[in-house]
């Protein structure tokens, strides 16, 4: 149960990539784990259905055209599909952790829209529409000089 191995890379891993807490990491390991369990099922099947299989990985932006790299693919390979880890790596934010605080403060765009899940898988063509939300100009301030001006005025 105590593997201190373990624990000391699943820290590595949570601040490598800024995650809340190492749930997070074990819902990813699940799904590579989803998606290897497939890939071995997909073996005595027909070569159109493996590349439709590969195709789908393709579009998530994992690069796999074999079944023997998709049952190579890490955990590491998933975050690294994560929206807060794009958004660090495109220069959006300074740290993992300031990438998470701007997508659940709503400052972050995907395609237009905003997106506040951390977590959210981006799709390689998404990838190129992710932006900062333009922020409007305080009202409050040039409201108070208005009214700061007219008091002179009299």
């Amino acid at each position: 149960m105590f593997d201190s191995a373990r624990i000391a890379a699943e820290g590595d891993i949570v601040k490598k990539f800024g995650l809340k807490n190492k749930k997070e990491i074990w819902k990813t390991a699940a799904r590579v784990s989803e998606l290897r369990n497939r890939a071995k099922k997909l073996i005595p099947k027909s070569e159109e259905e493996k590349e439709e299989f590969f195709q789908r990985l393709q579009a998530q932006g994992l690069k796999v055209s074999a079944i023997a790299e998709v049952l190579g693919l890490t955990t590491e390979d998933l975050l690294n599909r994560r929206l807060q880890t794009i958004v660090f790596k495109k220069g959006l934010a300074t740290t993992a952790l300031g990438a998470r605080q701007l997508i659940t403060h709503k400052n972050i765009l995907v395609d237009g829209r905003i997106v506040n899940i951390p977590s959210f898988m981006v799709d390689e063509n998404v990838e190129k529409k992710i932006s900062l939300k333009e922020r409007k100009e305080k009202t409050k301030k040039a409201s108070v000089n208005v009214s700061s001006t007219e008091g002179d005025a009299q």
